[in-house]
Parts: C-alpha cells; structure tokens; sequence
C-alpha cells in the first residue's frame, strides 16, 4: 500500500486529463466480478474518480485500517504512516507492539512518542554496550504513560537502578511478562515486582549483574501465586531466587541454565509436596542425583532437559523414570561422561510408556536399551542420536525394526555405514524424514539409494569433517513443526578472560565448578568413534 508513480489513464473516448502527482494514490482499473455486465455510465463514473485522484480508503473504518496495517512488516508500517494524517493517527492507536532504541538521548521525546503511540502493551528496550542506556527518570516516565503494559523486555539497560524498577511495578501492576539480561539492578527491584506485579506469568532473567553472593532471597515474603514460567540465565547467584521458585505453586515451567552454585537444596525443596511442574531444563548446573530425586516428586513432568549436568547418572534417571510416569520429551547431553547409559534408559523405556521424543547426545546406549525404548514406547515419533560411539549397524537394525512409530530421525557423528542406512528401506514404516551427518561409514550413494526407494522420505545426507560433534544441525534437520532441539556444543573449551568484570569472574568460577573435585581428563574431547562402556562410571 504505497504511492506509485504510474497513474492509470482515462480512456480514449474520455480524452486525456493532466493528473497532479501530488495525488496520495492511484489505482489500476481492475475487472469487477459481478453478474450483471458494467454499464458504461458506472464505467465513465470510475475513470473519473480514479483521474481526480480520490482516496479509495477514505470510505474505509478506522478498525478495517488498523487490521490492514496489523499485516503489514515493521519497515512497511512505518512508511504506510507517512502516507497521510489519517494513517498516522490510526498507526499510532493501533499499534500495540513497540521497540526502541534505549539510549540516554530519547528521554526528551519519549511523552511524544507515547503520545502517538498510547495503545502499547508489549515493550522492548534495548541499548548497545558502547552507549549509555534511559535511566530511572525514563523508565518512570514510561510507566506513567504506559498504564496497560503488559509485557516488558529490557536488554543492556544498565543505567535503570532498583529504584526505578520498583516505582515502575508500582505503576504497571497488570504486568504479565518481564524479561530482563545485561542489567544492573538486583534482588529489591525483582522482590518489587514480585510484590506489586501480581498478575506476572513470565519471568526471564539473564546476567543480571546486581544479583551477586549476598544478595537478599527473592520472594521469601511473598510468593507468586500467578507464576507460571521462570527462566534463569547465566546468573552468578541464582540461588537467591531459590524461595520464589519453590513458592510459586502455579509454576508450569523451569529453565535454569549456566548458573554458579549449588541447585541440589532448591531442587529437592521443588519436590516437596508440590507436582505442578511440567517442564524442566538444567544446563551446565551443578547439580547431582539428589536434584534429580528432587524432580521425580514432580509427578507431572512431561518435559525433561538435562544437558551438560556431569554429576547426575543412573541412579537420578532412574528416580525419575519410576515416579515422572507421563514423561513425553527426554533430552539427555551426557557429556560424554558415561555417567548415564543403558542401566537408565532401560529404566525410561520401562517406566515411561509415554515418551514421543528423544534426544541423546554424547551418550553411548547399546541394542539392549534401545531395544526396550523401542518395544515399550510405542508413541516415540522423534529420535536423535549424536555423537555416539556405541551406536553402529546393529543398534541401527534394532530402531529400523521396532520404532514403528518413528517420523524423524537423526545420526549424527555415529559410526553407522552404508548396511545400517540401507535397513531403513523397509523398517520404520511411518519415517518422515532423517538426516544423516558427520557419519564416515556413510556415502551419498546410499543416501540417494533410499531416497529413491522410499519416495515419500526427505533423506538429508550431510559427510562433513568429524571434530567436536554440534548436534544443531542434527536439531534442524530431525525436527520440525513446533518441535526444536536445543542444544550446545558437545566439546568447550574453557579458557580464563583477561577481563576483571563480572562475567570474567563468571567464566572463571564456572570453569570447573567451584567446590567439587573433577578431574579435568573427563570433560577432554573424545574421538567421535570411539566405543565407551554404557555403564555407571
């Protein structure tokens, strides 16, 4: 819906008018279905209108013109409002999404802005490291005029103190979801919102460098009734959110990933009593078998990630398996540490009836555990498998023959070949598609084999170089439709900063995770063909 500057012409028997190209818009004269022919008055009536250049959407409501400018991109929008007055009054009532540029400079346009714009209940702030981000004054100033906001996003605002959070949760108590990283306020502006916000249902928080050792709990006084999903992200001192966490009883969701310290004690108080939680993600947490005995108490749980978590092994699965009877989605990144192996996915296969999706990276199952996942658990319809060096031929014969169920498949970093590819012709009967990558014993020749013999499979045949196995691209390709697999690199390399600032002492602190003695050998890359014992270590 732009301006042109081609303009239709009259036609011949109308003669030739001279059209001003300051007209708004044009319009190209387009066949009209209807059931009666197009008289030739109506006819000379259109070509006049259309040559003296009126606005067609004059005629149109203001709701019809907001719901066409709610289809329209970002970039599209803000030009379509330059069109004319109209336009631009109705862009700015209409809009309900804004993002901004947070820096210092835009505090003496923000009542303006919000002027126009005074339907906004979804914000995003976001300022780059080199400037200096809208303070106290600013983010006040917003929650004044910003009354019915319900979503917030803050990125790099470091300039916003407690204070300023405080009074802004004060002013906007209908605030549903807040999610805040690379900001310098701390425990009082997230207890503020806590108290002040009560209709909060989602809570995100990432390197948020004012909550450090000593840090006041988090909603010990009062607790969420209304949580219903918490993400913590790279946070030094995460523990400090320990009481609000376990006190939100309508908690759905919990992602804790990256942080310092020890989860064990707030991992087993979330099992006490409370069955509410139906996803979990832990990544890079320390944390061992008694977080997971934790979890299992969560009787509900659907949905289990535990990626990069060296310390958990058999014995926590297990718990989990006997007790979390409607798990439907496992990922498991072992790490390589053969801490977890056949003795606790035969327990999953047992106990766990319902599972649909599974993600194994870096751990080695033999034929014996994938033989009782795929005669148990009937309903898996997604399976990935990267970097395993137990997984060859035989283990691939035994998915091709039981997983009847299965839709999308993934190898990656496998030492399957060209026998065990070649088995999927005639298993697997409900295989939508697989993706096959960094496999050696693999050749284009049997990719292309099977696509030709299963027509309606998607086979994706990738060689590649075998090095540190980054089951992303198994993620892509295995899954699709709402489903994602998200994962990290299985080898890291931990090296110390030269910076002295907080995030330095992040990475140093969590290179081995402080207190606990691991030897630094288990976290060494392994060859990707290597074949390891599935067993406990």
């Amino acid at each position: 819906m732009g301006q042109s500057s081609s303009f239709p012409e009259a036609p011949a028997e109308h003669g030739h008018r001279e059209i001003s190209t300051s007209r708004r818009f044009s319009f190209k004269p387009m066949p009209i279905l209807s059931s009666s022919p197009v008289q030739p008055d109506e006819e000379h009536d259109f070509y006049e209108e259309v040559a003296h250049g009126r606005d067609y959407t004059a005629d149109l409501p203001d709701e019809c013109l907001a719901s066409i400018f709610h289809f329209l991109g970002s970039g599209d929008r803000k030009q379509s409002s330059l069109v004319c007055h109209r336009w631009f009054r109705v862009d700015g009532q209409s809009r309900h999404r804004l993002s901004l540029k947070a820096q210092a400079g835009l505090l003496p346009f923000l009542p303006s802005l919000f002027v126009r714009f005074d339907s906004v209940t979804k914000l995003a702030l976001r300022c780059d490291r080199k400037s200096i981000s809208l303070d106290d004054d600013a983010l006040v100033l917003i929650s004044i005029r910003c009354k019915s906001l319900t979503r917030l996003k803050l990125r790099g605002c470091r300039e916003i103190t407690d204070l300023g959070m405080a009074s802004f949760a004060q002013n906007c108590k209908g605030l549903k979801k807040l999610s805040c990283g690379s900001c310098m306020f701390g425990s009082k502006a997230m207890n503020a919102v806590v108290e002040h916000c009560t209709a909060l249902e989602e809570l995100s928080v990432k390197r948020l460098r004012g909550v450090q050792d000593g840090s006041e709990p988090i909603g010990a006084e009062m607790a969420s009734s209304s949580l219903k999903s918490i993400t913590l992200k790279e946070i030094l001192n995460g523990q400090c959110f320990g009481p609000l966490i376990v006190g939100s009883k309508n908690l759905k969701t919990l992602k804790l990933i990256r942080c310092l310290g020890d989860w064990d004690r707030v991992l087993e108080k979330l099992g006490n009593g409370y069955r509410g939680l139906i996803e979990i993600h832990l990544e890079r947490l320390q944390v061992t078998d008694l977080g997971l005995s934790g979890i299992s108490k969560c009787s509900n749980l659907e949905v289990l990630h535990i990626v990069k978590a060296p310390e958990c092994s058999n014995f926590g699965l297990i718990c989990v398996a006997e007790h979390c009877k409607l798990l439907r989605k496992l990922h498991i990144d072992g790490w390589r540490t053969n801490r977890i192996g056949d003795e606790g996915l035969i327990a999953i296969a047992k106990e766990c009836p319902n599972i649909q999706e599974l993600v194994l990276i870096g751990v080695n199952p033999t034929s014996l555990s994938l033989t009782a996942i795929a005669s148990n658990c009937q309903k898996l319809e997604r399976l990935a498998l990267c970097g395993s060096g137990s997984i060859g031929d035989a283990e691939f014969a035994c998915i091709a023959a039981k997983c009847v169920a299965l839709k999308k498949l993934c190898i990656k970093g496998c030492p399957i070949s060209n026998v065990g590819l070649e088995m999927l012709a005639w298993g697997c009967p409900s295989l939508a598609k697989i993706k096959v990558k960094k496999c050696r014993g693999v050749s284009g020749e049997a990719a292309e084999w099977l696509r030709e013999r299963r027509g309606s499979l998607t086979v994706n045949w990738d060689a590649g170089e075998i090095g540190s196995i980054d089951p992303s691209g198994c993620a892509s390709g295995a899954v699709e439709s709402g489903m994602e697999f998200q994962m990290d690199h299985v080898a890291v390399a931990i090296a110390p900063s030269s910076s002295n600032g907080p995030l330095a002492l992040f990475r140093t602190k969590f290179g081995f995770f402080s207190g606990r003695s691991f030897v630094p050998c288990t976290f060494r890359r392994w060859p990707v063909n290597e074949s390891s014992s599935s067993g406990n270590s």
